[in-house]
């Protein structure tokens, strides 16, 4: 188990940054990738790690809500 300020520190984020995400928030896709890789897993478990709930309406590729590239990894 990783605390949430180490897990904070291997992803060069913010702990507020994942407490928002722990909430509900929605976060970047490079956010994502980044939980994804401090945590030693590979790309293909963001459901484990973010549920499927989190998964966003995708639109040509792109987050319809921010305007980001939503192209995998």
């Amino acid at each position: 188990m990783m605390s949430k300020a180490e897990l904070a520190r291997k992803a060069n984020i913010s702990s507020i940054t994942i407490t928002r995400i722990e909430s509900g928030m929605p976060c970047r896709l490079e956010t994502k990738r980044k939980i994804i890789l401090a945590l030693g897993l590979k790309f293909s478990d963001e459901n484990k790690v973010f549920g499927e709930d989190m998964e966003l309406s995708i639109k040509d590729k792109e987050d319809r809500r921010s305007g980001i590239d939503r192209r995998k990894f």
